[in-house]
């Protein structure tokens, strides 16, 4: 079906309404702001990918921050941020595969970055999946992901030390 121009204008409107990149940007802004201490100021990944709840109808969106770059899949986008800077940089944006034709170029809700991500998961997927030149070293990965454990761990022992039933409040670790 072809669609005037003219009849176009409010559909565009409404799809360019600032609420859906408010819901991104919301969402990279929690995911630096929760994202683990150890992480520090090193660039870090954010992983946004979609999931089913238990119900089977309702889907989420997961915001993970993540030191590693993950495998490139469907309904998912990624976003490198650059500590204690505000700058975030996007690696992919990967829809739905069965709403992939709506992003095509001349399409209304066309999308240059969209466009770009489905192409290189089609045709170049190692391309999404490389590291970038800016990414931490494995060793220093390693040891990142080693003191989150230690500290979890250490915090844990924390809590069933100090949170007895005569105690009303649980332990509180320290920053």
């Amino acid at each position: 079906m072809k669609i005037h121009i003219h009849d176009a204008h409010d559909r565009l409107k409404h799809f360019k309404r600032p609420q859906q990149a408010d819901y991104i940007s919301q969402g990279c802004a929690d995911c630096i702001k929760n994202r683990p201490p150890e992480f520090a100021n090193h660039p870090f990944y954010i992983f946004a990918h979609t999931r089913t709840d238990d119900d089977g109808v309702t889907k989420r969106l997961i915001w993970a921050p993540r030191l590693t770059k993950p495998k490139a899949q469907t309904n998912s986008m990624l976003f490198k941020s650059y500590p204690p800077t505000d700058r975030i940089k996007v690696i992919w944006m990967i829809p739905d595969r069965n709403m992939w034709n709506q992003y095509h170029k001349g399409n209304l809700t066309e999308h240059k970055i969209i466009i770009e991500s489905i192409h290189d998961f089609e045709v170049n997927r190692e391309k999404l999946e490389q590291k970038e030149e800016d990414d931490l070293d494995d060793s220093i990965i390693d040891e990142i992901y080693r003191q989150i454990a230690a500290n979890a761990k250490y915090h844990k022992v924390m809590k069933e030390l100090y949170s007895t039933p005569e105690t009303s409040e649980p332990f509180q670790a320290l920053p």
